[in-house]
C-alpha cells in the first residue's frame, strides 16, 4: 500500500493487498486521536502503485497492478474526502516511481509494464491540466528502483532490477531540459533498497537485494561530484525496508525482509559519524510496510491491518515513547526553548493557511497549552529569545532568537499578506505578545543572531520584491525596541547560516542568490566596527579647461561598506554620472559650474 502525510497532519493509506486479494479501500490515520477512519475507496483496486502529495494538498495515485499493469490515475481531494479520475498514463506500469518536481508537476519513471518488459519511458503530470506529457527516456528500463529529488531540483534514479537482475546504474533527470544523464554507478548492484536525501544535500542508499544476498552495505551519493562513497554498514541486511529522515538529521531504518524472514529490527544512521546504532525494535517483523514521519515527530509504521507509532528517543539504545500532539498541525513554524524549560511553538503553515495560535509544550507533563496568539499570521519567520526572557518575532512570508532577558524575538516571515516586515516580542511570564518596531525590509528565510551586547543581527533573506535578495542588514536593540541599519552583505543570500564566533563576530555562509544558485561564499560581520561614513582620500582637482577639449573629475574614498556615487552640477544631479570619475567632453563656456560628488553608504554620506 501507500502512506501519504496530508497537510492537516493526518496520514492517507491507499490500496495494497491482504489475504482477501488486492484492495481499493483507503483509510486516514489521525495522530492526535491515534485512530483510523475509513474514507472513500479508490475507483480501481491496485497494488505497487504510487501516491504523491501535490502542491494543492490533494494526492495523486498512479498506475499499479491488479489483473495486470494499470494506466489509470486518481486524485484524492482532502476536504470532501473523495476520488476523481484524472488523465491516464501513456504506458501502463507498476513498481514505478513518482516524484514531485519543484514546479509542482510529477515525474513518473520506470516500472514494469508486462512480464519481462521494463519501459524506459518517463512521463510528467500537470495537475493544472490533469494531463501527462512524455519526457526524456531512461537509458535503462528498471523497476524496484529509487527516485530522489535533489537539492538542485534534479532527480536521481538509482539501482532497481530488470529481468530479475539487480542494477548498479544511476541516472539524473533535469526537469529544465527534460532529459536524463548517466552518472556514476552504485558500488553495489541493488534493488528494493532505500534512498534518502540528507540535510547536507547528499543521498544515503541502504540495503536492498543484490549479488544473491540481502545487503548490509550502504553508500552515499554526492551530487556535486557525481560519485558514490561507502559508509558504515547496517547491522542487519534487509530488502523492502523503510528509511525515514528524522528531525535531528539522522535516518531511521525499520523492518524489511532477509534470510531470517520478516525483520523487526530498527537502526539509526548518524551522517556526522557515518555509523549505525541499534534502536528499539518494532513489535513484530514488517514487510512490505510504510513509515511516515508525522508533524509531531512520531513515526507511523503500517502493514496489513496493524500499525505501530513510535517516538525516537535521544539515547543510543533508544526506546519509543508517545507524547502529546500539537493542537494544530503546522510546518515552517518556530520552536523556542524558554528559560523555564518549556518550548514555545509559533506561526507556521497549516491545512487552512498560517495559524495565529501559539502553543507551549511542557516536557514534564508531555502536554501542549494554548497561549496568546500572534497578532499577524506568518511562517518562514524568526523567533529570538531575549535576555529578559521575552521572545521577539519578526517578519516572514505574510524568524527565532532567544534574548538575554529571556524573551523571544520573532522576525519576518510570510503570511497571507505576503512578505512581512513586522516584529513581535513574546513575554513568557505574562504569556502575551507585543508588537515592536518593524524591519526596514520585509523578508523571510533570513537569519537572526543574538550578539554578545544583547542586540540581534538580522541578515539576508528573501525580500518583498520578486527575485530580490536583500543585502541590507539590521540590528535590533531590545532596550529601545528599534532597528538600525548596519553594514550590508557583499552578496545577497537566503537559506544561509549565521554563526556567532567565540570572538563575538558573526560568520555567514552559503545559501542561495537571486538566481537560486547555491553559494559557496562566506562573510564575517564585526559588530565592534559597524558601518562608518565614507572618508575622502583624494579630492577632485579644480582645473582650467580649453574650449572643445575634455576634462575628467575623479575622487578616491574609503568606506566600511559598498558605496554609491552621484555627481552634481551646481547642486543638481547629473544623469548617469554614478562612478568614482566623471568626464565632460567638448567643453563649452556654458559648462562652467561648481561640480561636486556625493558618496553614500548604508550609514551616511560625504558631499564634496
Amino acid at each position: 500500500h501507500t502512506a501519504t502525510l496530508l497537510p492537516n497532519g493526518k496520514v492517507l493509506v491507499t490500496g495494497g493487498g491482504n489475504n482477501s486479494g488486492i484492495l481499493a479501500s483507503a483509510e486516514v490515520y489521525d495522530p492526535a486521536q491515534e485512530t483510523w477512519t475509513a474514507t472513500s475507496p479508490l475507483a480501481n483496486a491496485r497494488i505497487q502503485h504510487t501516491a504523491t502529495l501535490l502542491a494543492s494538498g490533494n494526492v495523486l495515485v498512479t498506475g499499479g497492478g491488479s489483473s495486470g499493469a494499470m494506466a489509470s490515475a486518481e486524485v484524492y481531494d482532502l476536504v470532501p474526502g473523495t476520488w476523481t479520475a484524472t488523465g491516464p498514463l501513456a504506458t501502463e506500469r507498476y513498481d514505478h516511481t513518482a516524484t514531485l518536481l519543484p514546479n509542482g508537476q510529477v515525474l513518473v519513471a520506470g516500472g514494469t509494464h508486462i512480464s519481462g518488459f521494463y519501459p524506459t519511458s518517463a512521463e510528467v503530470y500537470d495537475p493544472a491540466q490533469g494531463t501527462w506529457t512524455a519526457t526524456g527516456s531512461l537509458a535503462i528500463g528498471r523497476s524496484s528502483h529509487t527516485a530522489t529529488l535533489l537539492a538542485n531540483g534534479k532527480v536521481l534514479v538509482a539501482g532497481g532490477q530488470k529481468g530479475g537482475n539487480s542494477l548498479a546504474s544511476a541516472e539524473v533527470y533535469d526537469p529544465v531540459l527534460g532529459s536524463w544523464t548517466t552518472t556514476s554507478s552504485l558500488t553495489n548492484r541493488r534493488s528494493g533498497h532505500t534512498a534518502t536525501l540528507l540535510p547536507n544535500g547528499k543521498v544515503l542508499v541502504t540495503g536492498g537485494y543484490g549479488d544473491a544476498s540481502h545487503l548490509t552495505r550502504v553508500e552515499v551519493y554526492d551530487p556535486a561530484l557525481g560519485t558514490w562513497t561507502s559508509t558504515g554498514p547496517l547491522a542487519t541486511g534487509r530488502y523492502g525496508h523503510t528509511a525515514t529522515l528524522l528531525p535531528n538529521g539522522k535516518v531511521l531504518v525499520t523492518g524489511g525482509y532477509n534470510n531470517s524472514g520478516y525483520s523487526a529490527s530498527a537502526e539509526v544512521y548518524d551522517p556526522a559519524l557515518g555509523t549505525w546504532a541499534a534502536t528499539g525494535s518494532l513489535a513484530t517483523g514488517r514487510y512490505p510496510h510504510t513509515a511516515t514521519l508525522l508533524p509531531n515527530g512520531k513515526v507511523l509504521v503500517t502493514v496489513g491491518n496493524s500499525a505501530d507509532v513510535y517516538v525516537y528517543g535521544s539515547s543510543v539504545q533508544a526506546t519509543w515513547t508517545s507524547t502529546g500532539p500539537l493542537a494544530t498541525a503546522r510546518e515552517y513554524h518556530t520552536a523556542t526553548l524558554l528559560p523555564n524549560g518549556k518550548v514555545l511553538v509559533a506561526g507556521g503553515n497549516g491545512a487552512e493557511g498560517p495559524p495565529k495560535n501559539v502553543e507551549v509544550y511542557d516536557p514534564a507533563q508531555g502536554t501542549w497549552t494554548a497561549t496568546s496568539p500572534l497578532t499577524i499570521q506568518r511562517y518562514y519567520h524568526t523567533a529570538t529569545l531575549l535576555p529578559n526572557g521575552k521572545v521577539l518575532v519578526t517578519g516572514g512570508y505574510d524568524g527565532n532568537t532567544a534574548l538575554p532577558n529571556g524573551k523571544v524575538l520573532v522576525t519576518g516571515g510570510y503570511s497571507d499578506s505576503g512578505y512581512s516586515a513586522s516584529a513581535e516580542v513574546y513575554d513568557p511570564a505574562q504569556g502575551t505578545w507585543t508588537s515592536t518596531s518593524p524591519l526596514a525590509t520585509g523578508r523571510y528565510l533570513h537569519t537572526a543572531t543574538l550578539l554578545p551586547n544583547g542586540k540581534v543581527l538580522l541578515t539576508g533573506g528573501y525580500g518583498s520584491i520578486a527575485s530580490f535578495t536583500p543585502t541590507i542588514s539590521e540590528v535590533y536593540d531590545p532596550a529601545l525596541g528599534t532597528w538600525t541599519s548596519t553594514g550590508p552583505l557583499a552578496t545577497g543570500r537566503y537559506q544561509h547560516t549565521a554563526t556567532l564566533l567565540p570572538n563575538g563576530k558573526v560568520l555567514v555562509t552559503g545559501g542561495r542568490d537571486n538566481s537560486f544558485n547555491f553559494l559557496a561564499s562566506a562573510e564575517v560581520y564585526d559588530p565592534a566596527l559597524g558601518p562608518v561614513s565614507p572618508a575622502i582620500l583624494t579630492q577632485p582637482i579644480s582645473p582650467t579647461v580649453t574650449a572643445g577639449s575634455s576634462v575628467t573629475f575623479s575622487v578616491e574614498a574609503v568606506s566600511s561598506s559598498p558605496s554609491s556615487y552621484q555627481w552634481r552640477s551646481n547642486g543638481v544631479s547629473i544623469a548617469n554620472a554614478t562612478n568614482a570619475s566623471f568626464t565632460l567632453t567638448n567643453v563649452q563656456p556654458s559648462f562652467a559650474a561648481s561640480y561636486s560628488v556625493v558618496i553614500t553608504n548604508v550609514q551616511s554620506f560625504v558631499g564634496i
